[in-house]
């Protein structure tokens, strides 16, 4: 007698089968489509992507400790264990505003270079670390004022801008020994920047740099058919949330088509149908042979813009807590049994039923079939808008020919996104599939991901379940005191406008040797709308908090101390909350937003600048108090509205000034 033990998958396709067998019952009908090499190849792959900025989308990740943030990088970018992302984009910092804050530019001015400022030399080294072959690709959003020479516009020097870019891959390579493959070039200019860039990258040797434009929208692709010189610059047409559709004249440049920023939904189930979706439709419906997530992952404070966005979330360093999301399974269905420079079928398309299947292979006699079912109401991307259509149970019958005819077994991997039971099935290997007579058949239910592959390599990653999830510390400090620091932020601090890094203060022998500056001194040029004001948060609570603050700006300098902040990223010109600030003119005012408009209190403080004051804000229930050096400078002002918020910190414009000896107490 023989006994038959069944695992966990093999469980769940049974069950899976018999409730698709009860439900199918009555109408279901095989369908039949064709696997076949004889009529040639479809488009080259180009690879699965994430993207780190546009911006400041990664800026809590680097603050997680070991081994939580050795974990959380693993699942993201480690071959044949979870994402397995083939491609890393990353922002080319710009000292701006960008969505969700700012990224350091590597020349705050014309005359210096740090290529050691922000986080994305360390990102990008650890993606390579765990894939040596992920491609790596630099766009910046926004740039430093001093490269638009006054006219708040980058592109009317191009030679500026362009040499401008060039240090940065100069810089990758120079100083972190990261070869960056390609370079996105901004929708709102692509004509003659483009040029130049491409002569410039030419003629310092970096002619393998490829360019992508005009990183937004398909408009390039009219004039690359009227330009030859800007056809021959441009390697690559990268869109922004293309809705899966192309336009016929950039398919007649012949150039490679790339969904260079797309996705940008939460990532719980229905973003994970987003994604799942748009990953083959991509290319079934525009032949898009490359589609990258805005963002890489969640790793900034939640109610910051488009909070919980990313293909998993890890926005607690403190607590070291993070979330494997479901959209990380639907990726690893593409990119562990894939790899840049395989090849699509010709045969690929939708499903009769609704979903849509694509089949790539490396021309090697490796096959692997990606299919989809995923309904309209579970898969909607935030943008753009998704017309209906409609997904039922099905049978699919896929008919193996030309060089896969000889197959007899292929490896399964399902995934089912249960918006019913919320019990999902991810990325579950399940028994192999036999072949007869060249074909198998599937029986397909609405929601769900199958892999169809002769790669066994394939295996869904593994860790102990991350800490508890808890909110940011009570009681924390910060005297910034830290010699080579391997990062310019402070811990959680999360710059909105302006930027704000480790200083070693030369001057100061005595308490306030190392400090956190703000460093931005010239308005950048960017699309985002900066604050007049610069700002950094972290934290949240109703608390009291104190910090030692330097101007350095005479006369016309400030500097503020704030909490209950209520908006940041785009918003932060909206920004409500307690502000409490200091001039070097000698006065003080408080303020309920951080123009300044809503005045709480002000009169005479004796401050100016060079000198160090401690500053501290107290705040319960509807009042707030602020302290001087440690004595009342202001009592009980009234404030109604916001009732909690993030901890801030910043200047009165852009402005050198420094902060030291940061502390807050929560309630």
């Amino acid at each position: 007698m023989s006994s038959v033990v069944h695992t966990d998958a093999h469980l769940n396709m049974l069950t899976h089968n018999l409730l698709f067998t009860i439900s199918c019952f009555l109408g279901c009908s095989a369908e039949f489509y064709v696997i076949d090499d004889r009529i040639g190849l479809g488009r080259e792959f180009d690879g699965i992507g994430g993207l780190s900025g546009g911006g400041a989308t990664s800026r809590l990740l680097v603050n997680y400790e070991e081994p939580y943030r050795s974990h959380i990088l693993d699942f993201l970018f480690k071959p044949n264990f979870g994402a397995s992302l083939h491609i890393l984009k990353v922002e080319i910092g710009g000292d701006a505003q960008t969505t969700d804050g700012t990224e350091p530019s590597h020349m705050h001015s014309k005359d210096e270079g740090n290529f050691f400022r922000g986080y994305e030399w360390w990102l990008m080294k650890e993606a390579k670390k765990r894939n040596p072959n992920i491609k790596l690709i630099g766009l910046p959003w926004a740039f430093p004022g001093w490269v638009g020479e006054g006219t708040q516009w980058p592109y009317f020097f191009p030679n500026v801008t362009a040499d401008y870019v060039v240090t940065w891959i100069y810089g990758a390579k120079q100083h972190h020994n990261l070869e960056i493959d390609y370079i996105g070039v901004c929708i709102c200019v692509y004509l003659s920047f483009t040029q130049v860039l491409r002569d410039t990258l030419d003629r310092v040797g970096y002619t393998n740099v490829g360019i992508i434009a005009a990183d937004g929208d398909w408009s390039i692709a009219a004039a690359m058919l009227e330009d030859p010189y800007l056809n021959d610059a441009v390697e690559v047409i990268g869109v922004h949330y293309p809705g899966t559709k192309t336009v016929k004249e950039a398919l007649l440049t012949e150039k490679k088509l790339w969904s260079s920023e797309d996705y940008s939904t939460f990532d719980d189930d229905i973003g994970a149908g987003c994604w799942a979706r748009i990953l083959n439709q991509n290319y079934v419906n525009g032949r898009m042979t490359s589609t990258i997530s805005w963002n890489l992952i969640a790793s900034y404070y939640e109610n910051l813009s488009f909070g919980g966005d990313g293909l998993m979330t890890a926005d607690e360093p403190w607590s070291g807590h993070y979330v494997v999301e479901s959209p990380i399974w639907m990726t690893a269905h593409t990119t562990q049994f894939t790899q840049p420079g395989w090849f699509y079928l010709q045969t690929v398309g939708n499903l009769t039923h609704g979903g849509s299947y694509v089949a790539l292979t490396d021309r090697k006699g490796n096959l692997t079939v990606v299919i989809q079912t995923m309904t309209h109401n579970h898969s909607q991307c935030i943008r753009p808008p998704l017309p209906h259509f409609d997904v039922s149970p099905q049978i699919a019958t896929f008919q193996l020919k030309g060089s896969f005819a000889h197959l007899t077994d292929l490896q399964v991997w399902y995934s089912k996104l249960d918006f019913e039971t919320k019990k999902d099935t991810l990325f579950q290997r399940s028994s192999p599939i036999k072949v007869y007579n060249g074909s198998f058949t599937l029986k397909l239910d609405v929601d769900e991901v199958y892999t169809i592959t002769t790669v066994n390599t394939g295996q869904k990653g593994t860790y102990p379940e991350s800490p508890n999830s808890r909110p940011f510390p009570k009681n924390y400090s910060d005297d910034f005191t830290i010699d080579n620091p391997p990062f310019s932020e402070a811990p959680y601090f999360a710059d909105q406008t302006g930027v704000f890094e480790y200083f070693r203060n030369s001057t100061d022998n005595g308490s306030h040797a190392f400090t956190l500056r703000q460093v931005v001194t010239e308005r950048p040029v960017t699309w985002a709308r900066d604050a007049d004001q610069t700002i950094s948060i972290i934290g949240d609570y109703n608390l009291n908090v104190s910090c030692d603050v330097l101007i350095e700006t005479p006369v016309t300098g400030g500097v503020f101390l704030a909490a209950r902040i209520d908006q940041g990223g785009e918003s932060v010109r909206e920004a409500k909350g307690v502000f409490y600030w200091i001039y070097a003119n000698g006065t003080y005012k408080v303020t309920n937003d951080i123009g300044g408009q809503r005045v709480l209190a002000e009169g005479l403080s004796g401050t100016r600048e060079g000198v160090w004051y401690t500053l501290t804000l107290r705040i319960k229930g509807y009042f707030a108090t602020g302290m001087l050096n440690g004595y009342p400078l202001w009592k009980n002002a009234v404030v109604l509205e916001p009732k909690n918020g993030w901890t801030a910190l910043g200047t009165l414009s852009f402005e050198y000034a420094q902060f030291d000896n940061f502390e807050v107490n929560a309630e």
